[in-house]
């Protein structure tokens, strides 16, 4: 069973990944759709880590 801290550890490498290869996130200097979802994923498994601030 996945731990809190393997989903933010995937959850970042998955942003990572998208912003790297994503053409229109290399191009444009405003992020896609798909780069706004994958980086709420990981704000939110970053939230749910223990020890985490409420901000």
């Amino acid at each position: 069973m996945p731990t809190q801290s393997d989903a933010l550890h995937e959850a970042r490498v998955n942003y990572e990944h998208h912003i790297g290869t994503c053409r229109q996130c290399h191009v444009d200097t405003t992020p896609c759709a798909v780069s706004k979802h994958l980086l709420r994923i990981y704000n939110n498994a970053r939230r749910s880590q223990p020890g985490a601030t409420g901000r």
